[in-house]
């Protein structure tokens, strides 16, 4: 997709408008260097020139300034719809479509390449303003004499190919470095999620400098230099080519053909004048091919829109529901295409309301990609999910999902308490932080915390409280006891998941904690994405 085509998409009603008067204003210009040049070969007749260069001056303004500003328009309204539905694109994907593009190119594409098209959008006003002066320009040098136009564009032919050459070089090494970039976010994910291993060992930090960090960063500087150093050439080409042109039409045409001196200084008056517009077309150059790099990034993202509408609420949940069956259901989970794909299942489980179930097994045995597959996140390769006899699919699975509260073991803790509207929040928050024994580092004001500037155990007595709020049927916690102290594990065994159940909510508990096994009204073991037991 090229930038032109993205605006059209956008507004193809603004852009003709645009287009119309910007092409206007240009002839409008080529109109006034027109009359300039009759003024200057015809001094004593100066008044018709003079109400024509008034007139032309003013359509040449109001159609300058219409052309910009439905331009400037039209850019952020296109800016801000691609932002929007890259969020939208985000939100409604599945989870390992999302796993498998990676999050440093997701953030790549959210930050850079959104960066490179609104760069080159709100320059393209401008731009387009330059190119309808070159335009009136061009036609007004034909109306002059098309012969010498001719014989100019034919010796310029060689340079203006070159030139196009000169661009195409420079954006294919764009291209190349804007797929450097993607490496690079990945390596400051691994700065920031890994400094405190990297400061730990000091020849890990080294060798990560120079055999990760340091090649990559190499290689999109060196296309980037490549890239930008032959948009560069192809500018001063650009400028070469007119004072040519000039020179030529200057010296060497009267020698060849008979022109009349209006006409030359006709020629001369034009081409200086399209000097600053030509220029600054040559220059937005990096621009443009910097944005059509990065919406082919966007397509070739391959996220596509699911046919949920995020606006649209989902039917209520079954506060009263009876059973929840998995049925001969299996997932495959390959993290890369050279790992050996893990399979999860065939699982044959039922779960019921005010029933505690502890999920356990070894490192890799498949509980974190059971507890997605459960929640709706993860959609099975063959087998299904029944909710009460029905049948969980494309149509119905963002309301299947509104059924669990989980806190995962990699949650992220919102800043405010997004999404719940009982009445009276903040005191009932305050209340559950208090049970929480955090309301002393904690407060909750109009549904936003004060902090969540703390220990990774007390975050997730946070993420507990959101959960809490939350009051969905089904709690899944997925060794959500690793971080806390002794004191308050017992709280969670023994009071807070007790009270859950007392409540007709099903608890599902991904543990290690085995001393706390006999709480569990039910024990699943899974090795290696198999039922070992069910007790």
């Amino acid at each position: 997709m090229s930038l032109v085509t993205f605006l059209l998409q956008s507004s193809w009603q603004m852009m003709a408008i645009a287009a119309v008067t910007g092409f206007i204003s240009g002839t409008s210009s080529a109109g006034l260097i027109a009359l300039i040049s009759y003024a200057i070969n015809h001094p004593s007749s100066v008044t018709m020139p003079l109400l024509g260069f008034l007139g032309l001056a003013a359509v040449a303004l109001l159609t300058s300034i219409i052309s910009q500003v439905v331009l400037v328009r039209l850019a952020h309204h296109a800016v801000f719809h691609l932002r929007m539905r890259l969020i939208r694109q985000i939100l409604t994907s599945e989870l390992s479509d999302l796993e498998q593009i990676g999050s440093p190119r997701l953030l790549a594409t959210l930050t850079e390449d959104v960066r490179a098209i609104t760069s080159a959008v709100f320059v393209l006003p401008l731009l387009c303003i330059d190119l309808a002066i070159v335009i009136g320009c061009l036609i007004y040098i034909t109306w002059l004499s098309w012969v010498a136009l001719l014989m100019v564009f034919g010796l310029m032919a060689v340079a203006v190919l070159s030139c196009i050459r000169l661009v195409q070089q420079g954006e294919k090494q764009l291209a190349l470095a804007r797929q450097e970039q993607d490496d690079l976010f990945d390596q400051f994910r691994s700065t920031t999620e890994g400094i405190k291993e990297l400061k730990l060992h000091h020849q890990r930090r080294q060798r990560f400098l120079t055999d990760a960090v340091e090649p990559t960063a190499i290689n999109f500087r060196r296309y980037s230099i490549q890239g930008l150093t032959r948009f560069a050439a192809a500018s001063s080409l650009g400028k070469l080519l007119f004072f040519f042109a000039t020179g030529f039409v200057l010296f060497a045409l009267p020698q060849m053909i008979a022109l009349r001196p209006e006409a030359i200084s006709g020629y001369i008056l034009a081409f200086i004048y399209l000097m600053m517009p030509m220029e600054n077309i040559i220059s937005g150059l990096p621009l443009i091919s910097q944005a059509n790099v990065a919406l082919r990034k966007i397509q070739d993202l391959g996220l596509s829109l699911s046919r949920a509408d995020l606006s649209k609420l989902p039917s209520s949940v079954h506060s009263n529901w009876q059973n929840l069956e998995l049925r001969d259901l299996v997932y495959p989970y390959q993290r890369s295409p050279e790992d050996t794909p893990f399979i999860l299942g065939a699982l044959n489980l039922t779960f019921y309301p005010g029933e505690i179930t502890f999920i356990v097994g070894g490192n890799g045995s498949g509980k974190s990609t059971f507890a997605k597959l459960l929640t709706g996140l993860y959609v099975p390769e063959s087998g299904a999910i029944f909710l009460d006899k029905q049948p969980i699919t494309d149509e119905n699975r963002e309301w299947y999902r509104q059924h669990f509260a989980v806190v995962f073991a990699d949650f992220f803790l919102f800043e405010r308490l997004l999404g719940l509207e009982q009445v009276n929040l903040d005191n009932l928050a305050q209340d559950y932080l208090s049970k929480l024994q955090i309301d002393h580092k904690v407060k909750i004001e109009q549904g936003k915390l004060s902090t969540t500037a703390l220990s990774q155990g007390q975050r997730k007595r946070l993420a507990l409280l959101t959960a809490y709020l939350e009051d969905r049927p089904i709690y899944l916690f997925d060794e959500w006891a690793a971080d806390q102290d002794p004191v308050f594990k017992e709280l969670f065994y023994r009071q807070f998941l007790p009270s859950l159940k007392q409540k007709g909510k099903t608890v599902i508990v991904i543990s290690h904690d085995d001393h706390y096994f006999h709480l569990a009204d039910r024990l699943i073991k899974l090795d290696n994405g198999q039922v070992e037991f069910d007790q």
